[in-house]
């Protein structure tokens, strides 16, 4: 099937206001939390998009009962799973293309005592190892086996008991489905580095509504007393501060008069200070929005020796990994240096070879870590044909065909669109010149 290509006209200025879709990584999380009862929950601003109707497809053809009341609002009635259907050809076709779908392991197997998953597909951005998941789901009583020549996982427990849990990395999925499991385990689980992000924070407080007893929401130590039953609720998901972090750097860089609505500035953690005391960035905070002027030059910070700025990614309330093209794509207008530092994964840094073809000037060190020489407005960025390796590369790419001179060809956006709503529709309505072709 031939895929759709955004052929991108650059170089103008985009003026308007734009509102944030609904958090992706907490809504995978929240829709997969629906399997935990059988009573109704409804969940407000989803986004619209490949990665989320995916999800809540699957969840449709394993019996979950799904209505749409609002383009954003759904509810969602599991009382009739049919959990035989994880066995079938089709489960397995659908959940290997989406990562996201390791997220119905927790509660399948607190509800239900077994689960069955196909190795998860997602970005190709370097290895996302399931240790984690397995290991503490392992520890509250789980039996697991890989099986080699389907490419799945099979977890079983009849009964899973509270325990204490050291995570050996503060995984976002891998709390969220210990964290999941452990609301039905008897007794108390104790997960310590636990991640502690705003969508974790998020699934404790729908969990805790449902009828858990989590404690320590927001630190990176989680308490949990396991219940017998959940009951339903109502839920509405953050706006993605991925997308806002997005809109800030498009912004920057295209000299643009940009009004983000609507951002939950007390859920946005380090993500101004990122754009703003590390890359220059002029943010007008006003009320719940962000405003960024039209900015000629900004100048990419110092550490206090006034050597090279490092900025690295970092568990919440560190940086987010998934920021860091972002970043990396706004500081090539920047005045000054800095070092990019992406720690986690090991192929997320490769699609700079396109920016140095549109004229940036980067040094990639090595898988993780490429040096950003900015440019200062000096050279424009020049239009070129590429393709979009993953969401936040695709959306990194965006940004900076929008602000190159000429035009543009991005294809397999697929990847973009797995992320960000309607992006294209949205951008033009402030005035950016992309077609779908």
């Amino acid at each position: 099937m031939q895929q759709d290509t955004f052929l991108v006209t650059g170089g103008k200025p985009l003026k308007g206001e734009l509102t944030p879709q609904g958090a992706k990584n907490e809504a995978l999380q929240i829709i997969s939390a629906t399997l935990l009862t059988d009573e109704e929950v409804t969940i407000s601003n989803i986004p619209d998009i490949q990665d989320v109707n995916k999800l809540i497809d699957i969840l449709r053809d394993m019996g979950v009962k799904v209505t749409q009341s609002t383009p954003d609002t759904y509810t969602f009635k599991a009382d009739a799973v049919d959990v035989s259907y994880l066995n079938s050809p089709e489960f397995t076709n659908k959940t290997g293309k989406l990562r996201g779908s390791v997220l119905v392991i927790g509660p399948m197997l607190a509800r239900f005592g077994q689960a069955y998953l196909p190795k998860p597909g997602g970005d190709k951005i370097g290895r996302r190892r399931l240790d984690t998941h397995f290991l503490g789901l392992q520890s509250l009583g789980a039996q697991f086996a890989y099986k080699e020549a389907e490419n799945a996982f099979i977890v079983k427990a009849p009964a899973l008991k509270g325990a204490y849990i050291l995570m050996e990395e503060a995984s976002i999925t891998g709390t969220a489905n210990i964290l999941m499991a452990a609301v039905f385990a008897r007794g108390i689980t104790t997960i310590y580095n636990a991640a502690c992000e705003p969508y974790i924070q998020q699934l404790c407080h729908m969990l805790n509504s449902m009828g858990a007893k989590i404690s320590g929401t927001g630190s990176n130590l989680l308490t949990v007393e396991g219940v017998t039953k959940l009951h339903g609720c109502h839920h509405r998901i953050l706006p993605d501060m991925l997308e806002i972090g997005s809109f800030i750097g498009l912004a920057a860089l295209t000299r643009s008069d940009i009004t983000i609505k609507n951002v939950r500035l007390d859920q946005l953690g380090v993500i101004p200070a990122l754009f703003e005391q590390k890359l220059g960035i002029q943010l007008h905070l006003l009320g719940d929005d962000i405003h960024i002027p039209p900015q000629e030059v900004y100048e990419i910070g110092r550490f206090i020796d006034g050597s090279v700025l490092t900025i690295a990614d970092a568990p919440w309330p560190g940086i987010s990994p998934d920021l860091m093209s972002v970043a990396l794509v706004t500081a090539t207008q920047a005045r000054g240096s800095v070092l990019i530092h992406q720690k986690m994964f090991e192929s997320r840094l490769f699609f700079v070879d396109k920016l140095i073809d549109m004229g940036a000037q980067i040094i990639l060190c090595d898988p993780h870590r490429a040096v950003v020489i900015g440019l200062e407005r000096r050279s424009p960025l020049r239009g070129i044909n590429m393709s979009s390796p993953d969401i936040r590369a695709g959306v990194a790419l965006l940004i900076a065909a929008l602000s190159a001179e000429g035009k543009s060809t991005i294809s397999n956006i697929d990847q973009i669109e797995r992320g960000y709503q309607h992006i294209d529709k949205r951008l033009q309505a402030i005035g950016a010149q992309i077609e779908r072709i």
